[in-house]
């Protein structure tokens, strides 16, 4: 067994991104949410366009203004009305003044911005009663952004306040990378499919469904594989396949050393190299790592090999079969070795906060243990409770509502209540 650290470090190591050249696509921006850029986006536009008032009231010379007090006020001729969308006709010369509204354009000739509560009309007449400060209420023309200069950086994952900013700097489209396929199958005679009525024995396939949702939720594609019998010809079949079309192989089961554990040795036989078996991880002990330098077997009409995925090694996972243990080394391995592959910048590693354990939390000592359960913001602090009953790997349903793995350091048996701990947040 390998430390988890040091299996977190040759997992990163080991993984390729995605070629920014070879892997990229032009998208509609609609359907840009949730990619990684793949290039820097530069806008043509200043932000603001142009010079524009933060609030309604009146644009004006400063030096008219400046020395306006209630007992010395200051009444200028309003030479025009500004709304939103309209491009100011007139000049503002000394003694004059223009009506104008929030994120109107500011007419030539103001330079500071009068709101309309600290003034009053009469007519085309308005009279200031207060000295504003100079450029008050004025945003400046590029002082958000200036054009020509770089936007959004490659390498951001584009969510709904960069969609904003693109779609505000008229990029209809932008070059993304191409999501990561992931291959997901399950291993097992004993599994069946949530369609099949359940026999004396049988077990549903839950692995295929969640962690099709944790790489979708990564941004990757999942490609579903379906299940797989203990069967060493029919699971070297679905691994070649599986290792010949993706970027990132999951399996899960037969990893461990039981008779009908093959993943390691049919593996071993398509030429992988396997670079961890097992980790002082609970759960998740028996996680195998392997990666193969190119595809091992030809395509074939109908499961061609897409010539981009050609210069890449494929990363495969060997997870356990156990519910719980397959999502702790998911979230704890396989999610950052997505964000790496999909063309995010670093930090790839996981990130803990610190948090007060509000029960006690228990391990054998041998393996670094990671117990589910509720984070919770409480007062500005972290609190973590761990989930109820049975903390078996094979008791899924006590997951529900899972956003935070409690970490206990190999070596220590018990953590008492109102003790700091690291926790991983769930995304």
């Amino acid at each position: 067994m390998i430390p988890v650290s040091e299996a977190e470090q040759r997992i990163l190591s080991l993984v390729q991104p995605l070629d920014r050249d070879r892997d990229t696509e032009q998208v509609p921006l609609l359907n840009a949410a949730g990619r990684v850029l793949a290039e820097p986006v530069i806008s043509s536009l200043d932000f603001p366009h142009w010079d524009n008032s933060a609030m309604d009231g009146y644009a004006v010379r400063y030096a008219d203004v400046q020395n306006c007090a209630p007992d010395r006020p200051v009444t200028l001729t309003i030479v025009e009305e500004i709304p939103a969308g309209y491009q100011p006709q007139k000049v503002v010369q000394s003694g004059q003044a223009a009506r104008i509204l929030t994120g109107s354009m500011l007419p030539a000739g103001a330079d500071t911005v009068v709101m309309q509560e600290d003034t009053q009309r009469q007519g085309d007449r308005v009279t200031i009663l207060t000295d504003p400060q100079p450029q008050a209420f004025v945003r400046q023309r590029g002082s958000y952004y200036q054009a020509g200069t770089p936007l959004l950086p490659a390498g951001y994952n584009l969510q709904a306040t960069e969609i904003a900013v693109l779609a505000a700097a008229q990029q209809a489209s932008v070059k993304v990378y191409r999501r990561p396929r992931v291959a997901i199958l399950s291993t097992g005679s004993e599994l069946v499919d949530l369609d099949r009525p359940l026999q004396p024995g049988q077990l549903v396939d839950s692995n295929q469904y969640a962690l099709a949702t944790l790489v979708a939720q990564a941004g990757a594609e999942p490609v579903p594989m379906g299940i797989v019998p203990d069967d060493p010809e029919m699971l070297r079949k679905a691994i070649a396949q599986a290792i010949a079309t993706a970027d990132l192989v999951l399996s899960s089961g037969g990893v461990s050393v039981g008779d009908y554990d093959y993943v390691d040795q049919i593996l071993a036989e398509l030429g992988a190299d396997i670079h961890i078996r097992s980790v002082a991880i609970k759960p998740g002990k028996p996680l195998t790592v392997a990666t193969f330098p190119t595809p091992p077997i030809t395509p074939s009409p109908h499961h061609p090999i897409s010539s981009p995925l050609l210069p890449s090694p494929t990363l495969y996972f060997g997870l356990p079969g156990n519910p719980a243990s397959a999502l702790v080394c998911c979230w704890r391995f396989v999610q950052p070795a997505l964000k790496k592959l999909s063309g995010l910048p670093e930090p790839w590693k996981v990130s803990y906060v610190n948090a007060i354990t509000v029960q006690p939390l228990n391990s054998d000592r041998k393996r670094e243990a990671y117990v589910w359960g509720q984070l919770q913001l409480v007062n500005g602090s972290y609190q973590f409770k761990p989930a109820g009953g049975s903390h078996s790997s094979g008791n899924l349903i006590n997951l529900i509502g899972t956003n935070g793995l409690a970490v206990i350091p190999a070596g220590e048996a018990a953590i008492a209540p109102g003790e700091l701990i690291h926790v991983l947040p769930i995304p």
